[in-house]
């Protein structure tokens, strides 16, 4: 890889030692963060690209994001609780500690890792698909702000926008359709095509929805962590035809991770 995007959930903390990395190493950092919001009832994430990390608009987003992130944390770990799982909060927190600290507040994964840890659930997955995935219990929508005042943040930050993972959403074909279009109407540029190893069949879709809607494309290997998720840089190949998002910066590609 020579150009990387780092696109961490709800917060840039990590952009200045990923910063240093990619110097250190010969290669471009271009800015990235992946912030969520809500549409249509549903958890949305947005990538933002090449924006100056010091605008007053979106440090004051991620400010409000931050809070929220603790506040749908200690929602989670109630919830959990009423289930019979105490301790949750501190637990994915200790979690979170072991693989660096942060100021933010644990997330689901670290939730999901925890479970396994006390043996609520035999493995990740099992935690997701019963009390963390979508839909499900430890999937709280609560503190985020609207997709279009979310797009509207990254551009005013000066950032160019994608959509994160469309597939991810479980929406109809029709309803996915009108996200887009909401999505377009609010200022974004581009949506993420591939997302990982995702089945081809998803990045076909997505490709054709791309060339319907006249969007630039993003791809991102979608790493979390090691050895739980996709590797840094391993993706799908982005179809020849589409214009990807990353001629922006360079004649080449970026690696969201």
């Amino acid at each position: 890889m020579r150009i990387l995007s780092l696109t961490d959930h709800d917060t840039l903390e990590g952009l200045d030692e990923a910063r240093q990395a990619a110097a250190q190493l010969g290669m471009q950092l271009v800015n990235g963060v992946e912030l969520s919001c809500t549409w249509g009832g549903a958890t949305i994430h947005v990538l933002g690209y090449g924006f100056d990390t010091r605008a007053p608009v979106l440090v004051a987003a991620i400010d409000k994001l931050h809070q929220g992130r603790w506040l749908r944390s200690e929602e989670i770990s109630r919830k959990l609780a009423l289930k019979g799982m105490p301790g949750a909060l501190e637990g994915a927190r200790a979690i979170q500690q072991e693989l660096g600290d942060s100021g933010n507040a644990p997330a689901r994964p670290h939730f999901a890792d925890y479970l396994v840890r006390a043996g609520f659930v035999k493995d990740r997955a099992e935690a997701f698909r019963k009390w963390l995935g979508a839909g499900k219990l430890g999937d709280v929508k609560l503190h985020w702000p609207t997709l279009e005042e979310t797009v509207g943040t990254l551009r005013e930050a000066g950032a160019w926008v994608s959509l994160a993972h469309p597939w991810h959403y479980d929406f109809t074909r029709s309803k996915r359709r009108r996200l887009i279009a909401d999505y377009i109407q609010a200022g974004g540029h581009a949506i993420e095509v591939v997302n990982g190893h995702q089945p081809a069949e998803q990045v076909g879709s997505l490709a054709i929805l791309a060339r319907e809607f006249g969007l630039l494309v993003s791809a991102g290997s979608d790493f979390h962590g090691p050895g739980g998720w996709s590797e840094i840089g391993e993706y799908r190949p982005v179809p020849e035809d589409l214009p990807p998002l990353w001629c922006r910066f360079k004649h080449e590609p970026i690696i969201a991770a």
